[in-house]
């Protein structure tokens, strides 16, 4: 037989029925093959339609049924089977009936998610819940296991991290507590300056100025910064109205530079102190060619003054006159190797007299200063500069301090700083030029460091300090005068001398290499009227750093020993194999007496403890 549909699929079913009509339960079978073939296109159709005989029906009523009530019935099950097919999308399977030879039919229809299927399906649903949990298991065993090298890496030690560094530095250490140490412009911080400069701040970024930074996130920074400055302006005893302070720059170079960038045009006009007189060359320097060596001098137009060459001391009338000429926008004091007085007052004179802006770069003797054991510039000058880590015994860095609020009078006329206004405009010229200008963020962790520093400045202890460092300075001046050495000014009035070693016929640079095979550090310095820097004939000694370590004036008397006996070497190595580097270094090859005052100044050295460090 064969029942169609349109649109439908087409059904073929050819059949034998056997029965026995003896009795009712007799056993009826009917065979059938249904042959499915489907018009419609979809994907998701399957092309054919198992069948299951599920009952037999033989009662009377379904055996007298007429021809076109088969035909109704069987017509009606063929559509609801394609129905079914396909709009029961949900349905696992459909029971459909129909007649056939007047036997009631019941077929069941599997679809493709059939039970059967459905097993699979739900096996391998199964099996693919448990691959995607291994997988995530997978992917968080190595998120962690990321974290944790990350966390790992982030935690080690120094040593353990870089051991090629730590060695490294282990050597430093070892150097710095085994040697002398009378560089000037050197000194040892305390363990609390330390432990700000390697503190977690170094981590944060803060452009701008407090309370108007570039990123957030800086409410602590602007506390320590703030609080940094308000302590710089209490060392030095400065009303805060009349005097503000930035404690961002790098150095006192890039302080120096930030001063010219905001006040000057390129070209304007500046005035310091000589390199050779004791000066330096962020003032503005050109070696004895015309070469420039410093932003100053290629940027601006710089003219320096100098010592007279008979005292040491600065020619005032020379520079009165030159600065009178030469009209510069800024007149600079304060210097490397000066080591007497600066007569502030003077320089103030010449500053109003040539209208230009008095700056003192006092990097030098700030921490003499802080402790009034130096004049103060902050009576006269309108800017001032330093360095934070020399005398002043900070980190490395530099400070600006600027004059704020309405100028002086004097005489009845406004002080000419410049510009005819009757306030000072320093302090937004300064800050702009410091950052963004010149800088990007500051080292927050040098400016904590700063603030530890300046705390300690206020107190009766750092005056000790100050008046220690100063008779240091003063008896090693007089232990080397005892010794025929002569010294520029033939003293001290700071932590600092100058060894004029011109009539011993030694240069700084051999002297200087001689003391650091002895482990003794100081530095070659130029002196007024010598031929240039390359080959200076003067020694810069300062005393701080060893004052820090507890040395005291006796002392001192030793390190003078140490120093004339270097000399001798020197001059007698000088005098065999010449002055030439290369020539001097192979004279000093296995030189008995350098090794015997080596261990002679190690011996010395080791008795005085390392500020912060546990040697």
């Amino acid at each position: 037989m064969d029942f169609t549909r349109a649109s439908q699929p087409n059904l073929s079913l050819g059949f034998v029925s056997h029965s026995s009509h003896s009795s009712q339960k007799s056993n009826d079978t009917v065979s059938f093959h249904i042959d499915s073939s489907f018009r419609n296109s979809s994907p998701h159709l399957v092309s054919s339609v198992p069948l299951q005989l599920m009952e037999q029906q033989t009662t009377t009523e379904s055996k007298n049924m007429d021809l076109n009530e088969k035909h109704q019935e069987m017509n009606a099950g063929s559509m609801d089977l394609n129905e079914s097919k396909l709009g029961g999308e949900e349905d696992e399977e459909v029971d459909e009936e129909f007649r056939i030879l007047g036997h009631s039919m019941c077929l069941k229809r599997r679809r493709d998610n059939s039970s059967s299927c459905a097993t699979t399906d739900s096996a391998s649903s199964h099996s693919l819940t448990k691959r995607c949990h291994t997988e995530q298991n997978r992917q968080f065993q190595s998120l962690e296991s990321r974290r944790q090298v990350v966390r790992a890496w982030g935690n080690q030690s120094l040593q353990a991290a870089d051991p090629d560094i730590f060695e490294i530095l282990e050597k430093e250490k070892c150097r710095q507590y085994r040697g002398i140490e009378l560089i000037a412009s050197e000194n040892f911080v305390c363990k609390a300056v330390m432990e700000a400069l390697g503190s977690h701040v170094t981590n944060k970024y803060s452009e701008g100025m407090p309370g108007a930074r570039y990123y957030a996130g800086n409410q602590y920074i602007d506390e320590i910064e703030i609080l940094c400055c308000q302590r710089a302006l209490v060392a030095f005893g400065l009303d805060s109205e009349s005097w503000g302070v930035n404690v961002q720059p790098y150095s006192c170079t890039s302080a120096n530079f930030a001063v010219y960038t905001g006040l000057l045009l390129p070209g304007d006009r500046i005035m310091g102190l000589d390199t050779p007189s004791g000066g330096n060359t962020s003032h503005g320097y050109y070696t004895p060619n015309g070469r420039k060596v410093s932003g100053a001098s290629i940027f601006f137009e710089s003219l320096s003054y100098k010592v007279n060459p008979q005292t040491g001391i600065i020619d005032f009338e020379k520079l009165e006159e030159r600065a009178v000429d030469f009209r510069p926008k800024i007149l600079i004091c304060g210097g490397s190797s000066y080591p007497r007085e600066w007569e502030y007052s003077k320089f103030r004179q010449i500053a109003d007299k040539c209208g230009a802006v008095l700056m003192c770069d006092m990097a030098q003797i700030s921490g003499l200063i802080a402790a009034k054991e130096c004049a103060s510039p902050f009576d006269f000058c309108d800017i001032v500069t330093s360095t934070t880590h020399k005398s002043l015994r900070g980190p490395r860095g530099g400070i600006i301090f600027y004059r704020k609020g309405p100028k002086p009078r004097k005489s009845g006329m406004l002080l000419n700083q410049g510009d005819s206004s009757d306030k000072y405009d320093f302090e937004e010229k300064v800050n702009f030029a410091v950052c963004p200008a010149l800088q990007g963020g500051p080292h927050n962790n040098h400016i904590a460091a700063l603030a530890v520093a300046l705390k300690q400045l206020a107190t009766p202890e750092y005056k000790e300090y100050m008046q220690q460092v100063k008779k240091n300075a003063q008896a090693l001046a007089s232990a080397l005068l005892r010794r025929n050495c002569r010294l520029v000014t033939g003293g001290t009035d700071n932590h600092l001398l100058l060894w004029d070693l011109r009539n011993l016929g030694v240069t700084g640079k051999n002297l200087e290499k001689v003391c650091e095979m002895c482990h003794i550090t100081v530095n070659k310095t130029a002196i007024f009227d010598d031929n240039g820097t390359l080959i200076p004939g003067g020694l810069r000694i300062g005393t701080p750093a060893m004052t820090s370590r507890g040395c005291l004036e006796s002392d001192f008397e030793t390190m003078a020993d140490f120093l004339f006996r270097a000399a001798q070497i020197t001059s007698s190595v000088q005098r065999e194999h010449g002055k030439m580097l290369k020539s001097f270094l192979k004279g000093l090859e296995n030189n008995k007496d350098i090794i015997d005052i080596r261990m002679q100044v190690e011996n010395f050295a080791t008795q005085f403890a390392m500020p912060g460090q546990d040697l």
